[in-house]
């Protein structure tokens, strides 16, 4: 029996229905289409409504179509970990909530917070698992409810965020596919940049952290931008150097859907081509933990066995990494 790597076996997906425009945008605040597009990229963004409703609510359809897709009863699950940065609570974890929703009581979890990187941070922690042997199968989420914490006043930061979730199961391989290699990186003083004042330890929620509107996103847009395009594709290009990939060897680049500036000046850095790249933030906006497993759970299909594929990713933190894969089954003979 050869050395265990953790395959991705299967992926799975959700975004909730309703489709917040652009143009419904520009209702709210100061933008327009053109503003939007030119500077980020994204065309419309998907919200969940509903009274009580969490992440961990999409989270359960995308964790329920794996176990489905890949023919897993809920106590086969040994582990399930959610990255995370909308959690439902602050305790007990969303993951917790996830399991107990789609009935796995056999399996420990536990969420994983990295900002925007969170779900890539989650599958590599998770591939460890799998790696020593102790683990059999272990559900990978990735998923946020954005809108939950997004100034719908702030022209700045609203259209960029939208709500989503995506899952991948991890099994063991005996033949070379799965997780092959991982550079992941943390540069904490990029904190000042992008982050929620309250609602943490440091201010607790009061009437006068609400009144002040610090319980939402603040970002500086430059210094994040700067930061995210050097740091991902520096990472991206190590990872690829290191394992003697060239451009041409590599099938996919799945980047982080923060900008498509940035996913742009990613793939240029790596010397591939924008049909190389899986780019739906367009559609999606930036799920922030999700947007990784949801690009995965999209081109599915697209996929091949063998396919020499790099997860590239930047988040609050700041933190940032690549991971090298090898594909382990063909999309197209799954049922959908």
């Amino acid at each position: 029996m050869g050395k265990i790597t953790a395959a991705i076996t299967g992926v799975a997906g959700y975004v909730p229905d309703y489709v917040l425009t652009n143009q419904e945008l520009s209702k709210m605040v100061d933008t327009t289409d053109e503003w939007i597009m030119t500077r980020i990229g994204i065309k419309e963004r998907r919200i969940l409504k509903g009274e009580g409703k969490g992440t961990s609510d999409m989270a359960m359809h995308a964790v329920n179509q794996l176990l489905k897709k890949t023919n897993t009863h809920p106590d086969e699950v040994d582990m399930l970990i959610c990255g995370v940065v909308t959690p439902d609570m602050q305790f007990p974890a969303t993951a917790n909530i996830i399991s107990d929703k789609c009935g796995i009581t056999k399996a420990f979890g536990y969420d994983l917070n990295a900002g925007c990187s969170s779900f890539l941070y989650a599958l590599v922690t998770a591939s460890k698992f799998i790696e020593s042997g102790t683990h059999k199968k272990v559900v990978v989420v990735g998923a946020d409810k954005m809108s939950s914490i997004t100034d719908y006043t702030d022209r700045a930061t609203c259209p960029i965020f939208g709500d989503g979730s995506g899952a991948v199961m991890l099994e063991p391989n005996y033949d070379g596919f799965g997780v092959i290699d991982s550079l992941m990186q943390v540069d904490g003083s990029g904190r000042k940049h992008l982050h929620q004042v309250a609602g943490g330890s440091m201010y607790p929620p009061t009437i006068e952290t609400i009144e002040k509107r610090q319980h939402f996103i603040y970002q500086e847009g430059q210094p994040v931008f700067k930061a995210a395009v050097s740091n991902m594709a520096d990472t991206a290009v190590n990872v690829m150097k290191r394992n003697n990939i060239s451009p041409e060897e590599l099938a996919w680049l799945v980047p982080h859907q923060a900008n498509m500036r940035i996913i742009e000046a990613t793939a240029k850095r790596m010397g591939i081509k924008k049909e190389q790249v899986m780019i739906n933030i367009e559609r999606y906006g930036n799920t922030t933990s999700a947007t990784i497993p949801i690009c995965l759970w999209e081109w599915e299909p697209q996929l091949r066995k063998g396919d020499n594929v790099i997860i590239a990713t930047f988040g609050a933190g700041f933190t940032w990494g690549a991971t090298y894969i090898k594909w382990a089954y063909d999309g197209d003979k799954v049922k959908q």
